[in-house]
This record gives C-alpha cells, structure tokens and sequence, in this order.
C-alpha cells in the first residue's frame, strides 16, 4: 500500500486507552504515533501495548497544538462527530495522512479542528471508546487504499482474483522515444566538462 500515515490523540488522560490504540496503529502499519496535551502515566499504557509499540515505530509527544508538526505533505484528518463532518464510508483517504482524535471524555478542541485538512465521523448513534474509533478508521484506510479482491455480489469469499500490480515501464532518457537508443547513450563518452561556452577555462590556456 503506498503512502504512509499517523494517528494520534489530544488530551488522553487514560494510559490503558492509549497503549491499546498504539497498540492496534503498530498492527495496522502505522508509521508514527503520538499524542497532543496528553496526561497520563506512560508505564501504565504498556499494560495494553504487549506489542511494544514504542520500540517499533516512533511515538512525538506535543505539548499543545501550536507545537504540533507533521512531514512535508502529510494531511490532517480529524476524527470528530460534527454536523459537516464527513461520513467515514464516503472519505477518500489521503496517501500521505495524520490522524486525531480527541479525549476519552471530550471532543477535539477547536483549535486543533482548524488545523485539520478534513474532519470526519463513523456513522453511529453515539460516541464509542477513542481506541475502537481509531481501529474502525485505520481499517477503513485498509480497505479503501489497500488492493485486495473486490467483494462479491453473493455472500461469501471473493470470486474474482485480487487486482494484479501494475509498475512503471522504462523512461526514455529523450524526449522523442523514437529516436532513443540505450546502447548508443551507454556507449558515449563522457562530456568534456573544461570547456565551458566552446572555449576552455583561462587556467588550461
């Protein structure tokens, strides 16, 4: 699956919570996890993270969401039940992603919803546990990026075969392909770097 992506949480204060939702990001591949304002006893979240999530992969710790930061063109996705919020079966997920959360018993702030690129919602009636609202959207993100065999009409395993990879084919070093031949480029030799503007330099004169 190409891209990568994070996930997180704002203002966790339950470590059991957030050693099972790291937990479940280092088993869904995650590249990074980590947490904004966070409060809770760090040896306590090993209790859920058997894992040993930290070890794997990177954990940030962020102070506040004016010290968040994220990769060069890593999208912010929020995890929130608003009114305009998108509906999670209908969100195209970017390759290269962040997610948030907000507190077990609290909502994203305002302010880190203005830094999000998106704000999405699991279609439900109510609010679940912030770790099983990471696991549906991580698998989501799965299902939707990953390449696996289309579900059938019927119950059951697939009956068609998964999509096969398709790769780049060779680039031609030239803009007319016609005209490109690999053997000849091989086969020249180098430029003659001390002429410079048809000339050669004062000091080889």
């Amino acid at each position: 699956m190409r891209g990568y992506f994070g996930i997180g949480i704002e203002g966790a204060s339950k470590p059991l919570n957030v050693g099972t939702l790291f937990r479940s990001a280092h088993a869904f591949g995650a590249s990074f996890a980590f947490t904004v304002d966070a409060d809770f006893r760090e040896e306590r979240s090993n209790i859920t993270d058997t894992s040993k999530s930290g070890e794997q992969m990177p954990y940030y710790h962020f102070p506040d969401h004016d010290n968040l930061f994220l990769p060069q063109g890593c999208r912010m996705v929020g995890v929130e039940l608003t009114p305009d919020a998108i509906e999670l079966p209908s969100f195209k997920h970017p390759s290269q992603a962040a997610y948030i959360l907000g507190p077990e018993r609290g909502n994203l702030s305002d302010e880190m919803q203005e830094k999000c690129d998106f704000i999405i919602k699991i279609p439900m009636s109510f609010c679940v546990n912030v770790a099983i609202a990471a696991n549906i959207v991580m698998y989501d993100r799965v299902i939707n990026l990953g390449r696996f065999a289309p579900r059938p009409v019927r119950a059951g395993a697939p009956t068609e075969p998964k999509p096969e990879a398709h790769y780049g084919g060779w680039i031609s070093r030239t803009r007319n392909k016609r005209k490109g031949d690999p053997e000849k480029f091989r086969q020249a030799p180098p430029p003659d770097y001390s002429v410079i503007d048809g000339s050669l330099d004062d000091d080889d004169a």
